[in-house]
């Protein structure tokens, strides 16, 4: 399987897993300020981190499970960041979703840019450093929030964001990769 299918793949799952979600609670997640969004995303990827360095896992939500969170997660905080957070939900489902698919379609975007130019260097790192970059890019927006969002000569908040929903999506498929090598 090439690698843009893959994405695609992972995705459809992360998409579902959002869609129900908003189903049980709807765009609750609108009130959400940047730096909310980035501690959401940082238990996440701190609780990945502890399991991949400890080996346990004493509430047994799987690491898949948070990887997906963390793909989810990002993409509300491109939508948070680009559209702003609100005061109530002011969003309906159906533009939360479209929303999402535009996100993901500018993230595979980028990664098919990438992917060409670091000739899919991720294939050959370890998970747990695709774990590191993603909390050392949530730490980035952490930053860049308490700076209301402005950078000097970095790439902004988005950016960020759009990274760590490859590097998840990268983390997966490597997983999916180990479980069944004819992938």
């Amino acid at each position: 399987m090439k690698t843009d299918e893959e994405f695609d793949l992972i995705i459809a799952r992360c998409r579902r897993v959002y869609t129900l979600k908003m189903k049980d609670y709807g765009p609750s997640w609108r009130i959400m300020r940047p730096q909310t969004v980035n501690d959401q995303l940082f238990i996440k990827a701190k609780r990945i981190r502890e399991i991949e360095t400890t080996g346990v896992n004493l509430v047994g939500d799987s690491i898949e499970g948070e990887m997906m969170a963390i793909i989810n997660y990002s993409i509300i905080g491109l939508i948070q960041l680009r559209q702003g957070y609100s005061d109530s939900v002011d969003m309906s489902q159906e533009r939360a979703t479209a929303l999402y698919d535009e996100y993901v379609a500018e993230a595979k975007a980028l990664m098919l840019r990438k992917n060409h130019d670091y000739g899919e260097a991720w294939r050959e790192m370890f998970p747990s450093s695709l774990t590191d970059i993603i909390l050392t890019k949530i730490n980035r927006n952490k930053s860049i929030a308490s700076h209301d969002n402005q950078t000097l000569i970095s790439e902004g908040a988005d950016g960020n964001y759009f990274d760590m929903i490859n590097y998840a999506v990268f983390y997966l498929i490597q997983m999916m990769e180990r479980e069944d090598p004819k992938c």
